[in-house]
């Protein structure tokens, strides 16, 4: 970070403080609108879907963003997008004062489909943004905003179980939603505008996602996003009943939903520098999934393991599962950009947009399964046989990354010679002795000796 330029400090401040106000606003509803939705007649089906709706939104909406990242311009996406969540999470907190259950669900719906619109730019522009600022340190800049992510999430849920103890469902939207309004004015003002940005052949953005969407680890790393954002969606809608039993206040209840994000939060950092300079990011993405495993066996717990539930366990698993989340998210963000790279991708903030849309589409379909099944799931059989769905999903990821790179044992080998082309001239370039030479011009062009195009692999 010692070499950060200003430019890159300024982006990073920003956004950083965006992403803190943008997960208080996202995670706030959890304590407390299954219990309102109850009193309104709605089932754990129906405001399962409520949360669930928001995250299918985002999946329909963020390849597009990405699409036309170029054309459109990410600082114009972000400003747009972030109004637009902090209008309607004020419009959110006045929902209560609807009585009939199809009334409030279906606004519920409406609100949560705009603010979700809106969601979907912030983070696609953003996650874009960071990558072209960021070429050589992909991991550790997302890694770094999304500590703040991690940070709001441990204050949206606590300052909003406070707040909704302290004035009823609305104050907690007013006030929080507020804030978010001046976090996003001072993004306008603040963040500096991107270079490059020519407006983009449609057709070609066309080709290149769907050449992405070809790539094996691409796939990969797409089902292991998806099967992360399913564990934290499933706890967002089924929590706070499984819960109910240990009778917790409000604001003890508010706190139990900040445990794995707060220890995503301080972890994220760790697994943005190893995915930079130690390990290869599918190897963190197979750690996190067998810790994601063993987090989801406990934290009902599971009916075959001989545990009563009691608040200590809960606490455990919820920590242990924002480990193994963490490691997940980062490493399959880094490790997509360098997979485009290496297999030929422009290094342009198209394939910045791309990437960024691709990854934050397929999260978002993880948090839409997520808590719409957990919901019927919770219904039908119950939190504790409903937990080995997700621990079933994450077993699958970690035999798949584990398959791939025994099956990719010469991606290593590949990622170097890259390395290796773009360290040099193109005149050395074409005197290497192995057949690289034509690879690199056809794929990268002339780099020429600057390596600032260039990520870290290994």
């Amino acid at each position: 970070m010692a070499a950060y330029s200003k430019r890159q400090w300024m982006t990073l401040v920003v956004f950083s403080i965006a992403q803190f106000c943008n997960a208080v606003c996202v995670s706030l509803q959890a304590p407390f609108y299954p219990a309102e939705a109850e009193k309104k007649g709605a089932t754990a089906t129906q405001y399962g879907l409520v949360f669930g709706i928001f995250e299918l939104t985002v999946f329909l909406v963020s390849p597009i963003y990405g699409r036309f990242m170029s054309k459109w311009g990410p600082k114009f996406i972000n400003n747009a997008g972030i109004l637009t969540v902090s209008i309607m999470c004020i419009l959110f907190g006045f929902l209560d004062r609807m009585d009939d259950t199809n009334t409030f669900i279906g606004f519920s719906f409406a609100v949560r489909i705009v603010e979700a619109m809106g969601n979907a730019a912030f983070v696609t522009s953003s996650f874009s943004i960071i990558a072209k600022e960021f070429p050589k340190n992909v991991g550790a800049a997302f890694a770094a905003m999304e500590t703040f992510f991690g940070i709001g999430l441990i204050v949206g849920p606590t300052v909003g179980g406070a707040l909704y103890e302290l004035g009823g469902y609305t104050l907690p939207f007013v006030s929080l939603g507020t804030v978010l309004l001046c976090a996003s004015m001072m993004t306008s003002c603040c963040l500096p505008s991107s270079g490059a940005e020519a407006n983009a052949d449609s057709q070609n953005s066309r080709g290149q996602f769907l050449a992405a969407l070809r790539l094996p680890s691409i796939l990969v790393s797409c089902f292991a996003i998806m099967s992360a954002s399913i564990s934290i969606g499933f706890l967002q809608a089924t929590l706070e009943p499984h819960l109910r039993p240990l009778h917790l206040t409000p604001l003890k209840l508010g706190l139990m939903f900040v445990l794995n994000g707060s220890t995503y939060a301080l972890t994220a950092p760790c697994w943005g520098w190893l995915c930079d300079q130690r390990l290869a990011p599918k190897t963190v993405t197979t750690f996190g999934a067998v810790v994601v495993v063993i987090a989801f066996m406990l934290v009902g717990p599971v009916p075959f393991i001989p545990l009563e539930t009691t608040l200590p366990l809960v606490i455990s698993a919820l920590v242990i599962h924002g480990v193994g989340f963490g490691a997940e998210l980062v490493s399959t963000f880094a490790g997509a950009h360098r997979d485009v790279l290496a297999n030929g991708f422009p290094d342009d903030l198209n394939t910045y947009g791309l990437v960024s849309g691709i990854w934050t589409s397929t999260f978002a379909l993880g948090c839409f399964v997520g808590p719409s099944v957990g919901g019927m799931f919770l219904d039908a059989i119950g939190f504790k046989w409903a937990t080995l769905f997700v621990a079933a999903l994450h077993l699958l990821v970690a035999l798949l990354t584990s398959l791939y790179m025994c099956l990719k044992k010469d991606e290593k080998v590949l990622y170097a010679r890259v390395h290796e082309c773009l360290s040099q001239t193109k005149d050395e370039r074409n005197s290497l002795l192995f057949p690289a030479s034509e690879e690199c011009d056809s794929t990268y062009g002339s780099a020429g000796s600057s390596q600032e195009n260039l990520p870290s692999i290994y």
